[in-house]
């Protein structure tokens, strides 16, 4: 009796297994038809506005040439994603001009330099590595999730993997120190804390883990400097 019991209870398991993923694979074969339909309505400029980001001057990290006309620039569809737009009220009124003011509808990405916290300020980077403690620095990027994406936010430039040996480069504060085995470990609690798993949560935001892609690491202390991507290095 308790063995049929078992047979009916895992049978119910596989059955229930099934259905979410043939449920999963419909719900994923949806959303590309959704998107290879809007593409075929794009013209060319359409296309190249959704790969353009346009900086606004909230909260600007370094240099920032001025954009008078953002507003335009989103209703007439040249625009994919903005960085450093600041508050809930400015993300939802720009985000009402895509989805409301365009041709296609399609909503903005909004991102921003969320490194150890929006609201809630955590130790940077290098002072966390200290801890040794990857729960803490996973619920420390949780935190920052939760309340960047209450404000609109979407995506972090955030974490910075750089293995920065240089103290005179002022970035060093946003990695993790000089050890790779410690800065990979960092790495993937902080992703997991932004985004969670599967990125299925209102409140989870995309992670960028950042610079490896030929950034101009810091030589003798100058940022956005030569970028030595040797195999040595």
């Amino acid at each position: 009796m308790i063995v049929k019991e078992m047979k009916r209870m895992a049978l119910c398991l596989f059955l229930l297994l099934f259905a979410g993923s043939v449920w999963s694979a419909a719900k994923g074969d949806r959303t590309e038809q959704r998107v290879d339909s809007v593409l075929r309505l794009m013209t060319l400029s359409e296309k190249i506005g959704q790969m353009n980001q346009v900086s606004s001057k909230e909260d600007p990290t370094g240099q920032l040439t001025e954009c008078s006309n953002e507003e335009e620039l989103i209703r007439s569809g040249q625009v994919g994603s903005m960085l450093n737009v600041v508050g809930v009220e400015r993300t939802r009124h720009l985000q009402e001009i895509a989805v409301n003011d365009t041709r296609l509808h399609i909503p903005l990405i909004f991102a921003l330099d969320v490194v150890h916290g929006y609201k809630t300020i955590s130790p940077v980077p290098l002072a966390e590595s200290c801890s040794w403690d990857m729960d803490l620095i996973e619920k420390s990027a949780r935190v920052a999730a939760e309340e960047a994406t209450a404000s609109g936010i979407q995506w972090t430039f955030a974490p910075m993997v750089d293995i920065a040996r240089d103290p005179r480069w002022g970035r060093v504060s946003e990695g993790s120190g000089e050890d790779p085995f410690l800065g990979a470990m960092i790495a993937e609690a902080m992703v997991l804390g932004y985004q969670g798993k599967n990125m299925q949560r209102n409140d989870e935001i995309m992670a960028c883990v950042k610079h490896f892609a030929l950034y101009g690491a810091g030589e003798g202390g100058r940022d956005y400097n030569t970028g030595d991507m040797s195999r040595q290095r």
